[in-house]
């Protein structure tokens, strides 16, 4: 069943209940209330403390920067921030990303916030920023207040939500490889008391890729009502369908990269797309407890489902020919139909109080978390290569003259058909102490429980397991001078591990520690501001295979990740506006191990796959004034440094630099047209791999014109 058919019922609950009691509250509002003050819904876990004065570096990334950056895809806009580095992104399936060189399971999608929520979770597609309002990147410890998570950072998305100014704009774009795309975004008070926001977008495009088409539209529909002038409600739905071929992308045979042309797609078209859905709910109410202490309550819910046939490279080296005459490519074919439920729901008090000359800010909470994977996965794999195998056995592909539908296609074998319940509720308390004007301290921590349920459908057989884990968190901020602050942060974290060892044990959960000092700056009289962070991370319980028991893994692998990171951000002397991002992150295996996924020997000191030592991003542009119009003219640089392509061997992703240009034409205060080119100079870029014979490649050179009305 899909997540629309399962959760349409909710949604329309939801919208029947707030209706009338909207609409009431709006005709008593008329009639009683001669003005009613709005204020912005606040987010949970954050207080009300400036980001200058927070013991960690935060990167925001606002919607304005997104329209700058042209950037339509919540992964293109982690690029901005030098910190993150890509990962195995499952075909293009999802968002997968490492904050500071550690990453989670590299076989789930990166979980991320939404407005607070944990709402990445689960098999929805990647996220399309349409209805993104910023991108926050929370660099550091955050376990004492987000819970269970990686020690690198956190990535919260804060969604467009409603306000009492009427408007909105829709906007088209035309691209290479034959890119269609169409988005809205309407915003519209009803009354005093109710407001409502519709997002969406609809993309239809080919690719650089040989064959391959997708489809992809999503809406983000919300409404606020002002209950009172101290108690508000917002209600969000998310609604995504995603069409994607399955790409595991190029080979390099022999651990060369560039033997094959970038568009060589070497699965089977007649596949057909796999099919990523979602379904979301959020509501959240507001209520102020007099004019320091603010109540919030929350819930949300999201669906999701991914289904679909692939065709892909065999990774074992007894079953693929490729190694044997350097062109013929054994395949896998693969069906898979995961199915994820993810509820949430909190309730938090925030406020402030003075006792003596400090100034306590206050957050204490209590969250609730339930999380259901469901997985059906089959499998038809090569046999083991012999003189005798054949072709059709194989289910060879040529990867220098590739034939689609040589063969028809296998029927994929039962593999794997599980069910995993998570269930997990925590509780957490943070002080941020204003000491003196310039001295803030801040402490705290969160303990979680949890727990995992595990039913293997194939025969019956269950696993639990349960644990308790307690994440403090200490960190002061101490001001120089009005534009210069010093901070320093420390943390601990855990993430649960899935499974249990060869006696039946479950494993237990993955620790970790970090470090972090750093300075906060404004320059050009605060037109110019800055962080400058040293980190250090590690992280123990890692997942890895157990050398004695074939097939079973033990919870002993050991990573760490010390680095720098400078951002800068504002207006330069002469009206350039600048985006600045580098980031110095030099991440290895701390213990030797063997590799989760084949076995292979990792020795202390190995690179962390996908993980480059350098990265950095700019974007610079000028607005002008052109006979009462404005034309703006900008350009970017990323840079990618070389990185580990293949755990556990020494095969290497080349480094790159990308460039862009684009122009932006105001010729009226509602319309704006715009031009723009990626990859200005033709690079053959490489942005993340699993193994040698799994490599994305990026696209080529490729441009876009696009119109946006604003009304």
């Amino acid at each position: 069943m899909s997540p629309t058919s399962k959760s349409s019922g909710l949604a329309l609950a939801v919208v029947a209940a707030l209706a009338p009691a909207a609409a009431n509250a709006q005709a008593a509002g008329a009639a009683t209330l001669d003005e009613v003050v709005i204020t912005a819904q606040r987010q949970a876990y954050r207080g009300e403390v400036p980001i200058v004065d927070t013991p960690q570096s935060i990167t925001v990334i606002d919607v304005a920067m997104l329209e700058d950056a042209g950037i339509t895809r919540l992964q293109d806009a982690l690029d901005l921030s030098a910190s993150v580095a890509r990962q195995n992104n499952f075909g293009g399936l999802w968002d997968s990303f490492a904050v500071r060189g550690l990453a989670g399971d590299e076989n789930n999608p990166s979980g991320y916030l939404v407005n607070g929520f944990n709402a990445g979770r689960g098999f929805g597609g990647p996220r399309d920023a349409s209805g993104i309002e910023r991108i926050e990147v929370l660099k550091g410890p955050n376990a004492a207040l987000y819970g269970r998570g990686e020690p690198g950072g956190s990535v919260n998305l804060v969604t467009k939500r409603p306000s009492f100014e009427a408007g909105g704009e829709v906007g088209l774009r035309y691209g290479s490889f034959d890119l269609k795309r169409a988005d809205f975004d309407w915003n519209q008070p009803l009354g005093r008391a109710v407001a409502v926001r519709a997002v969406g977008f609809y993309e239809d495009a080919g690719s650089f890729r040989d064959t391959l088409e997708t489809t992809r539209y999503g809406a983000n529909p919300s409404v606020l009502w002002r209950v009172s002038e101290s108690t508000s409600v917002t209600y969000e739905l998310e609604v995504a369908r995603h069409e994607i071929p399955f790409d595991r992308g190029i080979v390099a045979p022999g651990g060369v990269l560039g033997a094959l042309p970038e568009d060589r797609f070497l699965g089977e078209p007649g596949d057909g797309p796999l099919v990523a859905q979602a379904l979301g709910h959020q509501l959240q109410l507001q209520h102020a407890l007099g004019a320091d202490w603010t109540l919030l309550l929350g819930a949300g819910r999201r669906d999701t489902d991914l289904e679909g046939f692939s065709t892909e490279p065999e990774l074992a080296t007894s079953r693929q020919r490729l190694f044997v005459d350097g062109r013929s490519l054994s395949r896998q074919r693969r069906f898979r139909d995961y199915d994820a439920e993810h509820a949430v729901y909190r309730a938090e008090l925030a406020g402030r109080f003075a006792t003596g000359r400090a100034t306590h800010n206050v957050m204490v909470g209590v969250d609730y978390d339930a999380f259901d994977n469901s997985q059906l996965f089959l499998r038809s794999r090569p046999p083991v290569i012999t003189p005798a195998t054949t072709a059709l056995a194989a289910n060879d592909i040529d990867i220098l003259a590739p034939v689609y539908g040589r063969f028809p296609l296998p029927t994929p074998g039962p593999q794997t058909n599980r069910l995993d319940e998570q269930r997990a509720w925590g509780v957490y308390l943070q002080d941020h102490v204003e000491l003196t004007e310039r001295l803030h301290v801040r402490v705290g921590g969160r303990y979680d429980d949890f727990s995992q349920d595990s039913l293997n459908r194939a025969n019956g057989a269950r696993t639990s397991f349960s644990d308790s884990k307690f994440s403090p968190q200490a960190g002061v901020v101490y001001d120089v001078t009005e534009k210069v602050s010093l901070y320093a942060g420390y943390g601990q974290g855990f993430r649960p591990n899935s499974g249990a060892d060869a006696a039946g044990r479950a494993f237990e959960p993955e620790e970790s520690e970090s470090y972090e000092i750093g300075a906060k700056f404004a320059l050009a009289d605060g037109a110019l501001t800055g962080t400058l962070a040293l980190f250090s991370l590690e992280k123990t319980n890692i997942l890895t295979a157990d050398p004695v028991n074939a097939g079973f893994s033990l919870a002993i692998g050991e990573a760490e990740s010390r680095g720098l990171e400078l951002d800068l951000a504002g207006r330069l002397p002469g009206g350039f506006d600048l985006w600045f991002s580098y980031a110095y992150v030099d991440a290895e295996a701390a213990r030797d191990a063997r590799d989760v996924n084949f076995g292979l020997a990792i020795r202390a000191g190995d690179p962390l796959i996908n993980v480059p030592e350098h990265t950095a991003s700019l974007l610079l542009s000028r607005t002008f004034r052109v006979q009462g119009t404005e034309l703006t003219l900008g350009g970017g640089v990323r840079h990618v440094g070389e990185r580990l392509g293949e755990t556990a061997t020494t095969f290497e992703l080349p480094d790159y630099t990308l460039a862009r240009v684009y122009a932006a034409w105001q010729p009226t205060e509602r319309l704006a047209l715009r031009a723009e080119i990626d990859n200005l100079f033709g690079e053959e870029w490489y942005p993340s791999s699993f193994s040698r014979l799994w490599v994305a490649p990026g696209a080529p050179r490729r441009g876009s014109l696009s119109l946006r009305y604003r009304f």
